[in-house]
């Protein structure tokens, strides 16, 4: 692509250098650069990409996108928001991708990722070809790939909707976080339907306050074209954000939940051991996904797929056949006399979601092993320890992702919550043992707080370590 035709796009303040350059490429980390590429200097917590601008040129950059100039020779477009600028540029460079992809996402604290993928079953039973953005993994023509993150930056975001397009995929479904609305990566996305599923104490390490957190979220929904929104009116700020949009009225609202008012509710609902079965918006729908957090989940997707015109039989054969989601309550079966279930609950209200489903599986007690992110919001480890001293039978405190912070001192946060009644193990793998040896005939086990992360990072180095691997090892050796 010319230049040109990104300048056009991009309509920055000023143009230092400008003369006719063609771009192969679009980069924001120097590691990426291609020769031809266009280097964005963006600010990081770690580094300015405005220093880095020699190094993004050694590497072939021909031009820049800064805040402000730098001392060097090749072609600079000045903007207010590097970051901002990309989103514009990539949704350019890539063909404006979302204008012909059919795109559902999903925001919220709790179950993107469940929601997700009920929603993808449901429109793949519906006749299309679906790519993922999720939190577990990205799906793209059918191939599947494990997700470095949530929402990556809008560069990687908007290529990765092109190769879907490129790839056959007419549709995607994509979990949209707050940091992706934070840092502008969904800024160019065109919505066709966007769902709220909740929002709880989380990332107030980034967002610094609820209110802010609330509003990173909220900015999806509201703009020059909104998009069609399902909102979930038993989470209060879903009712405080549908009632807003509802006043406004300018794209179409589904609201769904768990309260007599939603308009996709789970009418005759049955909770059984092997998932539920329920009546919502007139579609009689069996899941197999265990738990009432879930059937908020399937509200979630029957809601997005309404408002993308699915029929119902799609959605009801879409919900029965909605796949375990890796790391979401998901059961280890090594054929012992209790159940093991490992689930992401990295927060306090999402545990406490998770530990009030698993009681209701059996009449043992419940054992729960968990434990704290290093270097994040540290105002909810004592919030968890309390949720899991008030659900739990067995609570064994241990290490989640400790990063640069001491193990031993997360725990101690974490029992300012629980009391001291608990079992403190740091090394996750023997903490995991150690639950399931307690473990007897109609227990429960939960282990919280990674789900699907196959790796641990301790002291800025990340080794292999999957709950699911070491729960089925422990199941083996405790068997054998």
């Amino acid at each position: 692509m010319e230049l040109e035709a990104l300048i056009r796009a991009l309509a920055p303040s000023d143009v230092i250098g400008r003369r006719p350059v063609d771009v192969s490429g679009l980069a924001y980390d120097t590691r990426h650069t291609v020769d031809g590429g266009l280097f964005f200097c963006v600010r990081g917590s770690r580094a300015d990409g405005h220093a880095l601008a020699p190094e993004a040129i050694a590497r072939g950059a021909v031009a820049l996108v800064v805040e402000e100039p730098v001392d060097v020779v090749v072609p600079q477009l000045v903007v207010d928001d590097a970051r901002a600028a990309m989103a514009i540029a990539a949704d350019t460079f890539y063909g404006h991708p979302t204008r012909t992809l059919e795109v559902a996402g999903v925001t919220g604290t709790n179950g993107k990722s469940t929601t997700a993928g009920v929603l993808r079953s449901i429109l793949e039973c519906d006749g299309h070809s679906v790519g993922l953005v999720g939190t577990v993994d990205w799906v793209v023509g059918g191939d599947r790939r494990d997700a470095p993150f949530t929402t990556p930056e809008a560069i990687d975001l908007h290529r990765l909707f092109r190769e879907m397009l490129d790839a056959g995929d007419d549709a995607v479904v994509l979990e949209a976080s707050s940091h992706g609305s934070h840092f502008r990566r969904l800024d160019l996305v065109r919505f066709d339907a966007l769902g709220f599923t909740n929002l709880t104490q989380d990332h107030l390490d980034l967002h610094g306050s609820m209110e802010e957190y609330f509003q990173a979220k909220r900015r999806m929904f509201i703009g020059a074209e909104p998009p069609p929104a399902a909102v979930n009116v038993g989470d209060q700020h879903g009712r405080r954000l549908a009632e807003e949009l509802g006043r406004a009225g300018r794209a179409p609202l589904v609201t769904f939940g768990l309260r007599p008012e939603a308009e996709v509710r789970a009418d005759g609902l049955e909770l059984r051991p092997d998932g539920s079965r329920f009546v919502t918006a007139g579609i009689p729908v069996t899941t197999p996904l265990r738990g009432i957090f879930n059937v908020e989940n399937v509200l979630a997707a029957v809601a997005l797929a309404l408002l993308l015109d699915v029929g119902e039989d799609a959605i009801a054969e879409g919900v029965a056949q909605a796949p375990q989601v890796a790391g979401r309550f998901e059961p280890i079966d090594e054929g012992q006399a209790f159940t093991v279930l490992v689930d992401y609950a990295h927060t306090p209200d999402a545990l406490d979601r998770v530990l009030e489903a698993a009681r209701a599986l059996d009449t043992g007690r419940l054992i729960v092993v968990f434990g704290a992110g290093g270097d994040r919001d540290r105002e909810k480890r004592a919030l968890m320890g309390q949720v899991a001293s008030s659900r739990a039978d067995v609570c064994v405190l241990t290490s989640d992702n400790p990063r640069s912070e001491d193990p031993l001192a997360i725990i101690g946060e974490i029992v300012e919550g629980s009391g001291t009644d608990v079992e403190i193990d740091p090394d996750r793998r023997s903490a995991i043992r150690r639950a399931i040896d307690l473990a007897a005939a109609r227990d429960v086990v939960v282990v919280a707080g990674k789900g699907h992360e196959q790796g641990q990072e301790i002291a800025g180095v990340v080794h292999p370590f999957d709950d699911r691997v070491e729960a089925r090892s422990a199941l083996r050796e405790a068997r054998a």
